[in-house]
């Protein structure tokens, strides 16, 4: 394990490296860290990373700072709610006020035009909810709604029919051009102001499906059948595509972004030259902000090349409230609701958008800065087993255990961070089971980002629940490894057949991060 990792940095990263530092910057990173103010590694530095980041072969022991999972950006793990919710441990006092007031805008509740609330109007017409916390209960994980009478306002539908030849993007090699369905745009939003129709509502039907594991134990998967029900404004076309989205915990988000396109690139492997079975790709996306092709990072697909971007979307889409990045104070209002276009709207007044610069400025600070939990129990025997499990089964094929962030001038508590997410940020064909079957920008219909594994046994602790995956179609950790496939289907069988010991020691490692 330690030498292959080993041979992988030698081979890609290491060349990688000696370009960003003696000719100044490499294109891919010139290209993709454009947002950040960073200052180059020395081949010194790059040596160093390499002796901290190699992933370990001993288990006997914690490795060296494991339990930091955020480096000096760690806070201690919470025993309340509120664990996803703190700013990073090294934010300073002026930062700390602006994550606060970062905090508010987050919560805000949104009211519709004309209103009384100057700073607060321009929700909808057309809406998901009301408030980015709305979606992100104590920053955490949304949920499928859990029978009639549970509100789905943390889970909604994206939808997009195929794109034609004008609808491609020279610029990004193998995009797959998609293009808005001409009644509901690209996304369901469930709720409207008085006067309008929501779009559509969604409906979930549920097959269970008995896994045989060793030792005579037997799981159950839930196998979702989504249909958007209700349609307010008339059918959905013919080849609309429909994928379900549970709102993404929200710790970690700026140490993600401060993680060298440079290092992420190196371990794309798309026509799985290393003959491993593991075949991750980067996703590529349009910036709206830099005018330019970013690596995409945020997102379920790694649709958003920012936090900001991501931020300034779910705006847009979500709530309807327009901002810098997303100007049209409609929200997502197609060209056919002509009622939608032509309702009041919070635009016009000194804000200049219904969230302004520095609005969008604050709310993307607070999530750059929402704090990563410091592990437990990471010198428990049960925890090192599953630990090295963890790493001999193949699991860190994908979610790559730790980077080290750039040394940013401009963010200190992201700057030159050891930091361990678990994730290598790239898109893997994770097969038919968990496909959406509904491409975004190079992501073809199978293919999902490697979500961050960092605070995921804290998930119950903070949302209440353990539904886990794209759709939160999975109760438990084990449900979520057992719907693994594609790629990451011989490593799911090996965790089929493996002895319940070893199983029940993988998902007590998974909880402990």
């Amino acid at each position: 394990m330690h030498n292959r990792f080993a041979h992988r940095w030698e081979k890609k990263i290491l060349p990688f490296f000696a370009l960003c530092v003696w000719a100044g910057a490499a294109p891919a990173q010139s290209l993709n860290d454009v947002h950040l103010k960073f200052i180059p590694r020395t081949a010194e530095e790059s040596m160093r990373i390499k002796a901290v980041t190699t992933p370990t072969d001993d288990f006997s022991a914690p490795s060296k700072f494991e339990e930091l999972s955020a480096g000096a950006a760690t806070v201690r793990a919470r025993r309340t709610p509120d664990a996803f919710s703190q700013p990073s441990a090294n934010i300073g006092f002026d930062g700390e006020l602006n994550f606060k007031v970062g905090n508010g805008l987050f919560r805000k509740l949104w009211v519709s035009s004309p209103a009384s609330t100057l700073a607060s109007d321009g929700l909808g017409p057309l809406y998901n909810a009301r408030s980015c916390q709305r979606c992100h209960v104590k920053d955490g994980r949304g949920h499928p709604p859990e029978g009639p009478d549970d509100s789905s306002i943390s889970m909604f539908m994206r939808i997009s029919i195929p794109g034609a030849p004008e609808d491609e993007i020279a610029e990004i090699e193998d995009y797959i051009a998609t293009r808005a369905d001409p009644n509901y745009g690209r996304q369901i939003q469930d709720f409207a102001l008085a006067g309008h129709a929501a779009e559509a509502q969604m409906q979930i039907e549920y097959t269970e499906i008995d896994v045989p594991l060793s030792d005579g134990e037997t799981a159950s998967l839930r196998a979702p059948t989504y249909t958007a029900a209700s349609l307010g404004y008339g059918p959905l076309h013919p080849e609309a595509m429909l994928s379900p989205r549970v709102a993404p915990q929200m710790i970690g988000l700026g140490l993600l972004e401060a993680i060298p396109a440079a290092d992420i690139l190196a371990s794309a492997d798309p026509d799985d030259k290393d003959d491993d079975g593991i075949s991750g790709r980067a996703n590529v996306v349009w910036s709206i902000e830099y005018d330019q092709p970013m690596l995409g990072r945020f997102g379920l697909k790694a649709g958003s090349p920012t936090v900001k971007h991501q931020s300034a979307g779910a705006f847009a889409g979500d709530i309807g409230i327009s901002n810098p990045l997303f100007p049209t104070p409609q929200g997502e209002c197609t060209s056919l609701q002509a009622e939608c276009l032509a309702a009041p709207h919070g635009d016009g007044d000194v804000r200049g958008h219904e969230v302004d610069g520095e609005g969008l400025d604050l709310v993307t600070f607070y999530s750059q800065n929402l704090a990563v939990p410091k592990r437990r129990d990471v010198g428990a025997p049960e925890v090192l087993r599953g630990k090295e499990l963890f790493y001999t089964t193949g699991c860190t094929s994908c979610h790559q255990p730790s980077y080290v962030t750039h040394r940013l001038e401009n963010q200190p508590a992201q700057s030159f961070q050891l930091i361990w997410p678990y994730t290598d940020m790239l898109l893997h064909d994770m097969g038919e089971g968990l496909a959406d079957n509904r491409p975004e920008a190079r992501a073809t219909g199978q293919e999902w980002r490697t979500p961050p594994l960092w605070g995921v046994g804290l998930t119950e602790r903070v949302s209440g629940h353990t539904y886990f995956l794209h759709d939160g179609r999975a109760r438990s950790l084990l449900e979520a490894v057992l719907w693994h496939g594609g790629e990451a289907g011989a490593i799911k069988d090996t965790v089929v057949n493996m002895p319940k010991e070893d199983r029940d020691a993988l998902i007590r490692f998974l909880e402990s991060l």
